[in-house]
């Protein structure tokens, strides 16, 4: 896909069932198994996913299992409320790249054997990488009912970091590793689309819930604004997310520095931290580099700004444009994905067409000159998105789904072989 052309236009498939499950076996809590590599506190979006699971499942009763490589420097402390959870660790290894994340390695045989004396209802995958794979096949030598989410486009990213050749067999494998499980969970309707066109199955939506105490208007903090040299009536843009080369950072300095030119006293504010940081640092020593924040201040740092501007055109979903909004904040994106989604043009935010870098450079500027329009869209933004409740309320019935799913296929008789003359 390059840059120019629209992430999709192309057929749906089913995207959720719409069947509530009834009854007393509705009611009765799941052994779920839910394997991830990487979790809470590492700052990320399928991190973040992953500890709004594991909250929402553990207040409807649901009993669960975690399964992840041991972070760096872990201690209980560092958990905070995940300390208890009964939690299988692996070995694991380093992304290049990006610190503080880790591929968990295969463990196939340990899964095996936990999971024989220990049998969970359903396994629900996070992530696709050797830890996932080694999941995946132990589940399905076990017969167990298997969820898979579709998190990361990890078939992009590798033409940021030239290694674009590797993309049909990256594709290959997410196909073959979502086709073997009962359910997979993508984030928006448009990206079922593009998964069924690439040949994957048994699609359903699963969408992402945002946190209203977390993350809300009135968090906005005169002394932070201060603190970045923004006064009253200066603008202050902001982007969250890791920063790598996969988030089109440099598009957000060049609509900064577009803007600046017209409002020298403009703020750029990057949230996040990664292997971009150093370089970004080098390339304006204007730019207010955060590094990363704790979840307890980073509403504060949303509410705070005026405008999100998020470049990237790589996300399966894109939590921080929810998390902005939610905030007061209008977003600027491309119309794709959370943006495509969430906001309608010109009302809670701006959509640019995706990949037209012109445009977005040209209205983000626009933008810039109308302050009280954006305040208006900002308003109207924090109004977006839905509770993480109603998000695991449909997970369930999509993990219900995948148990019948699965005794169904374990039910089926063999045909019976045709019978041979005397």
């Amino acid at each position: 896909m390059n840059a120019s052309s629209p992430p999709h236009t192309g057929r749906m498939t089913a995207l959720h069932s719409t069947a509530m499950p009834t009854g007393a076996s509705a009611a009765a809590p799941l052994r779920v198994a839910l394997v991830t590599e990487t979790f809470p506190p590492e700052l990320n979006g399928v991190a973040m996913t992953a500890g709004r699971v594991v909250n929402g499942l553990q207040a409807l009763g649901h009993r669960l299992r975690i399964v992840r490589p041991r972070q760096p420097d872990e201690d209980a402390a560092r958990l905070a409320s995940f300390a208890d959870l009964p939690t299988t660790l692996v070995s694991g290894i380093g992304v290049p790249g990006y610190n503080g994340i880790r591929f968990g390695l295969p463990a196939k045989s340990t899964l095996r054997h936990l999971w024989q004396s220990e049998r969970p209802d359903v396994v629900h995958i996070l992530t696709e990488g050797p830890l996932g794979r080694s999941a995946l096949q132990a589940a399905t030598g076990l017969q167990l009912p298997v969820v898979a989410g579709y998190h990361t486009h990890f078939d992009r990213y590798t033409e940021h970091y030239r290694l674009g050749f590797l993309r049909p067999a990256v594709e290959g494998y997410l196909r073959r590793f979502h086709n073997r499980c009962q359910i997979n969970l993508a984030p928006t309707r448009e990206l079922v689309a593009q998964l069924s066109d690439m040949g994957m199955h048994n699609l359903r939506l699963m969408s992402r819930g945002i946190d209203r105490q977390q993350f809300n208007p009135q968090q906005r903090n005169i002394r932070l604004r201060a603190e970045w040299g923004a006064g009253a009536d200066d603008l202050v843009m902001l982007c969250v997310g890791r920063l790598a080369a996969e988030k089109n950072l440099d598009l957000v300095v060049q609509a900064w520095q577009a803007v600046r030119r017209e409002r020298p006293y403009t703020k750029l504010v990057l949230v996040g931290s990664g292997p971009e940081y150093a370089r970004l640092a080098r390339l304006d020593p204007d730019i207010i580099l955060t590094g990363a924040v704790s979840s307890d201040q980073l509403g504060m740092h949303y509410a705070s700004a005026d405008l999100f501007v998020f470049a990237s055109m790589s996300e399966t979903f894109g939590n921080v444009v929810q998390e902005a909004m939610v905030s007061g904040l209008p977003v600027i994106g491309f119309d794709y994905a959370a943006a495509r989604e969430l906001i309608t043009d010109g009302h809670n935010g701006l959509l640019v067409s995706f990949g037209n870098v012109p445009d977005f450079i040209a209205r983000t500027v626009m933008a810039s000159r109308a302050p009280q329009t954006l305040r208006a869209m900002g308003a109207a933004a924090s109004q977006s998105g839905r509770s993480w409740q109603s998000v695991t309320d449909e997970l369930v019935c999509n993990y219900r789904d995948a148990i019948a799913l699965a005794a169904a296929t374990i039910r089926r008789p063999l045909h019976a072989a045709p019978a041979r003359n005397a």
